[in-house]
């Protein structure tokens, strides 16, 4: 059965990602894919915006994977968190994560997802990205330190997961839910068409 929203590749897919929540979200579409990681620096360079950063990583990503299979199509992608302007990636201990969400505790942050298709053997390169606002309600000190170290925290930008027991931290959020998981589905669906659109003969 065909998917009533994305068209067919016509090529394998592969996503360039170790993400468990990237992964999620394209089986839920029903989509056939195989995982290759690429090991890029996710440091951000001297100057960069945030917007540049995640589509610099993302973009990195796929093209590393699909140097390696150029026959394929391959997803990149690259989330982070943003409060006043500076950029929140995955924390390096318990101790970072706990200092992050002390940050974001009673505020609005910014989560933004880039994501990169490409496939070298039909020339085909572009990029995407979405924003989703998010606000935490007020953390206690002993919840901060209990979450840090749940175990949850520290393979996630902004040391969170909206999809486990970090959602009882968001007040709310305004944008795309997806996103914030790591994968902007409008995104996905706005690159798959745009690659058949510009692949076919």
């Amino acid at each position: 059965m065909s998917h009533p929203f994305l068209p067919e590749l016509h090529r394998p897919l592969i996503l360039a990602s170790q993400s468990p929540r990237r992964r999620q979200l394209l089986e839920m579409q029903g989509l056939d894919f195989e995982v290759h990681v690429s090991e890029v620096v996710e440091a951000p360079e001297v100057g960069e915006r945030p917007v540049a950063h995640a589509l610099r990583l993302a973009s990195a990503k796929a093209r590393v994977v699909s140097d390696q299979y150029p026959e394929h199509v391959v997803l990149g992608g690259d989330t982070i968190v943003v409060v006043e302007d500076r950029i929140l990636g995955k924390p390096a201990d318990e101790e970072e994560a706990a200092e992050m969400l002390r940050q974001l505790g009673g505020r609005d942050h910014e989560v933004i997802s880039a994501v990169a298709l490409h496939c070298g053997a039909a020339s085909f390169w572009r990029t995407d990205f979405d924003r989703t606002s998010v606000r935490f309600r007020s953390l206690e000190e002993e919840e901060i330190l209990a979450y840090a170290s749940c175990g949850e925290a520290l393979d996630k930008a902004g040391a969170y997961g909206i999809q486990g027991v970090g959602a009882l931290m968001v007040a709310s959020i305004e944008g795309c839910y997806f996103n914030v998981m790591g994968l902007p589905l409008q995104c996905l669906r706005r690159l798959f068409w745009g690659f058949v659109k510009e692949s076919s003969p």
